[in-house]
């Protein structure tokens, strides 16, 4: 009983952390255009960060019953908790580089290390590839649920940032410097809300789904048949990959996501909103947009996507438009490493872990 709530303490970590870590992603733009303070920017983020985590739990299911196989998280919760530690250790040196990596991988690449590991190295724990019954042109696992959209999303909001910004400066080519600012320093307070309410929607989920995995491998287990009756709302009956996300998991992690946002991310700021392109009101604007609605098309389909590879990209095509020499590709260069290196390293770090504690053992 004590290890599981452990982890479920240890969940509520990462996403504390992932919500002061990912704040850069849905306010970056806004504070950088000074159309909000960062106090301002901030409240709104934890705000909109809050109702997105309320909203719909297709991500939730994914993580829970899509990637690893759910028994060998019934063997011990100590993979969870070592999947989790490495997901923060990553997520803390790339938060102190200000660099823009992924929790969504960090989490993935954790749960990954950690599962094998366990496991003797049975490489079949982890689901790669399995067909949908849900959309039949969208399979399951890791392959098409992580490693395509991994690739695919940011392509994709690149590609849309920069016909968005090329849309805009087609149609407001005679408009007024200042009439322009003025019309999307208001609009971005809307764009910059939709980015903080989806990445409420897909990354508050991880955690949820995390916690779910946890509580019916240890409910089925029967690790939670003499648990105290105070604590019998631990107990889930159905396969939450099926039987959906309890309410007070839903509302825990919201909460914490939301207080963690509340601190902010000023490194990871800096590094989005003032180092990797110089942004003004309708950049910021059309960024956001067009971040948010590949985030909102990859939620419904319960796709673990990364905000922060979705913002970045789409800051990358909004620069282009522009002039490919208003991006700095050193910058940009920094970014993409981390981005390539958190799945790795994550899985290295949580393998490591588990290996660690059998050892002890």
């Amino acid at each position: 009983m004590t290890l599981l709530l452990t982890v479920i303490v240890v969940a509520l970590v990462f996403e504390y952390i992932n919500g002061f870590h990912d704040t850069a992603n849905s306010i970056a733009t806004v504070v950088s255009t000074k159309v909000l303070t960062p106090r301002q920017a901030v409240v709104l983020a934890a705000g909109t960060n809050l109702l997105g985590a309320l909203w719909g739990t297709a991500v939730a299911k994914t993580i829970s019953s899509g990637l690893i196989d759910s028994k060998i998280v019934s063997m011990t919760s100590d993979i969870v908790i070592c999947a989790l530690l490495g997901a923060i250790i990553w997520n803390l040196v790339t938060w102190w580089f200000g660099l823009p990596s992924s929790s969504s991988h960090a989490l993935i690449g954790g749960l990954c290390g950690s599962a094998l590991a366990a496991s003797g190295n049975n490489w079949h724990v982890i689901l790669w590839s399995q067909p949908s019954t849900e959309h039949w042109w969208l399979g399951k696992g890791i392959l098409w649920k992580v490693i395509t959209p991994m690739v695919l999303s940011p392509v994709a909001g690149l590609l849309l940032g920069f016909l968005v910004m090329a849309l805009l400066y087609l149609v407001l080519q005679n408009a007024r410097p200042i009439a322009v600012n003025r019309f999307f320093g208001r609009a971005q307070m809307v764009s910059a809300g939709a980015m903080g309410f989806m990445h409420g929607t897909n990354d508050a989920q991880k955690t949820m789904g995390i916690i779910a995995l946890t509580l019916f491998s240890a409910t089925k287990a029967g690790h939670l048949d003499h648990a105290p009756t105070w604590l019998a709302f631990l107990r889930t009956a159905g396969d939450p990959g099926k039987q959906g996300i309890a309410l007070w998991i839903k509302v825990t992690c919201a909460l914490v996501m939301a207080a963690g946002t509340a601190v902010g991310g000023w490194r990871i700021i800096r590094t989005l909103g003032h180092k990797m392109v110089k942004l003004h009101p309708i950049n910021g604007f059309a960024a956001e947009a067009s971040s948010a609605t590949i985030i909102l098309a990859a939620t419904h389909l319960g796709i673990p996507v990364s905000t922060t590879h979705n913002i970045s990209a789409s800051i990358m095509g909004v620069g282009a438009a522009r002039r490919l020499s208003a991006i700095k590709w050193s910058v940009v260069e920094r970014m993409v490493w981390a981005w390539i290196l958190t799945l790795p390293v994550t899985a290295l770090l949580s393998y490591a872990f588990v290996q660690f504690l059998h050892m002890r053992k």
